[in-house]
């Protein structure tokens, strides 16, 4: 078994949206919310923002207004259990993972308590059923994910993983994993050591250009299964 951690949803970065999803580090509840996406799209198959809002507001805080009139790169799309990519990163995925690998999504979360810090925790886990070029997929499952949704010449080597169903897809709760030290948001080093370790350097997560592999995925797998976290197949 092999592993990839991929990290996903909207951050601070001006094509992540400026924001952060939020999160209750308490409870590990939090709201999915995706990057932003200026399209063009097929007729109908946008995903705007709104859909996300009525999820956020109450103990979350509101959707920002600098993205309430965008659409989303849903991606990935927990309710179809889809994921994604293009150039380097999916280069990787289709090199490194096969059938029955794992994808792990995590995300710089926003913590509705007082914390100064990011929670960077996990929030969905995919066990790959298949990896497929973009460019073969037909219409009638284009709104499946956001790489099939967009109007698009395909560079060449989009792909798009569907993951098996029952054992895949968002987290009902967020497992926190990440700590700010030496100047970076990294895995916890008694969580780098459960996992089996990691390709990143101490545990980096923060940036990279290179998607970080599990050293022991099957290892990993063994301590994610341990948590008891349900895998919910929808986005919120």
């Amino acid at each position: 078994m092999k592993g990839l951690l991929v990290r996903v949803g909207v951050d601070q970065s001006e094509g992540g949206g400026c924001w952060n999803g939020p999160v209750d580090s308490r409870t590990g509840e939090f709201v999915y919310v995706p990057i932003p996406d200026s399209g063009p799209f097929h007729p109908g198959l946008a995903k705007p923002y709104s859909g996300i809002a009525p999820h956020l507001g109450g103990q979350w805080p509101s959707l920002p207004p600098h993205l309430s009139a965008l659409d989303t790169h849903l991606d990935p799309d927990f309710t179809y259990l889809t994921y994604g990519d293009q150039g380097e990163r999916a280069k990787q995925i289709t090199t490194k993972l096969g059938n029955s690998d794992l994808i792990v999504f995590y995300a710089g979360l926003a913590d509705i308590h007082p914390n100064p810090q990011l929670v960077y925790a996990l929030v969905g886990l995919y066990v790959v059923d298949a990896i497929v070029s973009a460019k073969t997929i037909l219409q009638p499952r284009w709104d499946e994910n956001a790489h099939t949704r967009r109007v698009t010449s395909f560079p060449g080597n989009d792909i798009v993983v569907r993951a098996r169903p029952g054992v895949s897809g968002r987290l009902a709760r967020a497992l926190a994993f990440g700590s700010y030290r030496e100047r970076a948001y990294r895995i916890r080093p008694e969580l780098l050591s459960a996992w089996g370790e990691m390709t990143v350097r101490n545990g980096y997560v923060q940036r990279s250009a290179r998607l970080p592999e599990f050293k022991d995925a099957a290892r990993f797998y063994d301590w994610f299964q341990k948590q008891n976290v349900t895998l919910i197949p929808q986005n919120n």
